[in-house]
């Protein structure tokens, strides 16, 4: 089968959503394109479909995660406590562990046809990290990674105090993606206290309002992610 690439992606801006609104989202986007893939292997080369590509961005209001390799007891809370925070929680079906999700955190979805750019996931999550990176490095921050680790940490040369600043979890079906890095630009860490961040115990997580001292313009924060994501992937938007 010679498939048709396609590099555009169509971006999506949700604003603040519900978790579950976005998740149940997601998986119908998703599910649209491992169709299509499904539709033409069965078909010849003259009836190829194009396969899409979007980027979603979106704030959660308070929730926790649990992916499918994570651990119930690192969940801090009982439901009466969830309800006293005005937080949920959910199981679901990325990889990774316990995260959190809330007001002044960017998360970003990209729902990808990996096929359309290269089969690597491995190159996939760096990639994903390497745009987040880069726009640290747009404010003066260097950051980086921690061997046998995912996500973005800050102090991850000398780990004197190393920091998390973007977690990522995604799942992958016939190189389609969805779930994707939750970036903390102004977040409230307190909420982070309530659970064993992604499964680790001994280091801390950080945002970035709280490493440049200020507020920062989470709009500007998202054209910096978008074009680094573009730069790397060699994405064109589609309008």
């Amino acid at each position: 089968m010679n498939q048709i690439i396609n590099k555009k992606v169509k971006f999506i801006d949700l604003g603040k959503k519900d978790y579950k609104e976005t998740w149940d989202y997601q998986e119908s986007l998703f599910a649209e394109t491992v169709a299509i893939k499904i539709e033409n292997r069965k078909n010849g080369p003259e009836k190829q479909q194009i396969t899409p590509n979007y980027l979603l961005f979106v704030e959660h209001p308070h929730v926790y995660t649990l992916g499918k390799s994570g651990e119930l007891s690192h969940l801090l809370l009982n439901e009466t406590e969830l309800a006293d925070k005005q937080a949920t929680f959910y199981k679901i079906n990325r990889g990774g562990d316990i995260t959190y999700h809330g007001p002044g955190q960017l998360v970003g979805y990209p729902l990808l046809d990996l096929d359309n750019f290269f089969t690597d996931i491995h190159k996939y999550l760096r990639y994903l990290e390497e745009a987040i990176i880069r726009t640290l490095a747009d404010y003066g921050i260097e950051a980086g990674r921690i061997e046998g680790l995912t996500g973005v940490w800050l102090d991850h040369i000398k780990k004197v105090n190393p920091r998390k600043i973007c977690a990522l979890g995604v799942k992958s079906s016939r190189w389609v993606t969805m779930h994707g890095f939750a970036f903390n630009v102004n977040a409230d860490l307190s909420y982070f206290g309530n659970i064993v961040p992604c499964g680790i115990a001994d280091k801390a997580v950080t945002s970035l309002h709280l490493e440049l001292g200020r507020a920062i313009d989470e709009e500007e924060v998202k054209e910096k992610v978008k074009k680094h994501l573009a730069d790397l992937f060699e994405m064109e938007w589609e309008n």
